[in-house]
């Protein structure tokens, strides 16, 4: 007798217990259900302030010692031009020298490939130039042709743009973006007659830096345009809230 009267005090306590679980259990679903979900954009534009540029060139002779000295000479004539257009000498940066040897190819009377007798040696050296004097290079890299005006093999590429203040530019936009987010996530609880709550998660997403106006797609690990001076920075934000 007892011991069926223990049972089913047991058992009762066991169904109360269990339904405050099941209780506390619906709260907090519904709880975690009374959130809010918002995302913020934050952007910036700005113009580089740093910018790169290089050149190639080169020299073809059978003799490699030869080779080698005529693209010395080259080197110090596009040396001496760099200097005289007021680039430091310390910003102006030679690279080593590549050597390939050249072959006379040609296709057999059945068309296969043949590399035939050695025709002697192509040497290559690349210059480059990093510099926060941003217009002179622009005007330098637009004016090359003086250096192949003077008899040298010379190729120019496309200056290249950059920022170096980019640290301070992310912390403004995440400051903004979080704003823009908090602003919108206030205005949906104003709307549903309900109020912010504490913020119960925030997610950042990558920096992604166009051109202005340009059609470049995002990437997923963030777009980092460098032939445009001018650059439009974005990051997004996203904010989740519990709503009381």
């Amino acid at each position: 007798m007892n011991k069926n009267i223990i049972a089913v005090a047991v058992g009762a306590l066991g169904f109360v217990i269990g339904l405050g679980l099941l209780g506390n259990a619906v709260k907090n679903r519904n709880k975690s259900e009374n959130t809010i979900s918002v995302t913020g954009l934050g952007t910036k534009q700005f113009i580089s302030d740093l910018i790169t540029w290089s050149g190639s060139f080169s020299k073809n002779n059978v003799d490699l010692k030869s080779a080698y000295d005529e693209l010395a000479l080259d080197r110090k004539v596009i040396n001496d031009y760099l200097v005289s257009k007021g680039i430091k000498q310390n910003e102006i940066v030679f690279s080593s020298v590549d050597i390939q040897k050249q072959f006379r190819s040609y296709n057999d009377s059945n068309g296969n490939y043949v590399q035939g007798e050695f025709s002697g040696y192509n040497l290559t050296q690349k210059v480059s130039i990093e510099s926060k004097e941003v217009a002179k290079i622009e005007n330098l890299s637009r004016n090359i042709t003086e250096i192949i005006n003077r008899g040298i093999e010379f190729t120019s590429s496309s200056p290249s743009y950059f920022y170096t203040k980019l640290a301070t530019v992310k912390q403004e936009m995440i400051a903004s973006a979080t704003k823009d987010a908090k602003e919108r996530a206030e205005k949906i609880a104003e709307n549903s007659g309900s109020r912010l709550g504490n913020l119960k998660k925030a997610t950042m997403g990558v920096i992604q830096i166009t051109a202005p106006n340009s059609n470049e797609d995002y990437s997923y690990g963030g777009t980092f345009n460098t032939s445009s001076k001018e650059k439009e920075a974005s990051i997004t934000i996203k904010l989740e809230y519990e709503v009381d």
